[in-house]
């Protein structure tokens, strides 16, 4: 993934931090093989986690990465919101993000 996708918080953890990034990234890579979710639903769903609190931030990195794994413009914008019921309006707010970046990309 290009640089342009990761927030600047997590280039400069990655950066500043190299031996805790190691262990998160090995952290993540378990978790993904333990998971019974293919790719692109694990995405879509990690989507709306991210709506849920807000964290614009990493909105960029997954939605090319559900795209990669397949998932529609119209998927992606029903994960985010999936958790309109719950989370509010607050979940529209990296609709902006998501949009851009699956259209850009």
């Amino acid at each position: 993934m290009e640089n342009s996708l990761l927030s600047n918080a997590f280039i400069t953890f990655m950066k500043e931090a190299p031996e805790h990034a190691k262990v998160w990234g090995e952290m993540v890579q378990g978790l993904a093989k333990a998971s019974a979710l293919d790719k692109k639903t694990e995405e879509l769903s990690y989507l709306a986690v991210l709506a849920a609190f807000g964290m614009t931030s990493g909105i960029p990195f997954h939605v090319k990465t559900a795209k990669e794994a397949g998932a529609t413009r119209k998927e992606i914008i029903s994960a985010i919101l999936v958790g309109l019921p719950v989370a509010g309006y607050f979940v529209t707010q990296v609709l902006p993000a998501a949009i851009e970046t699956y259209d850009n990309d």
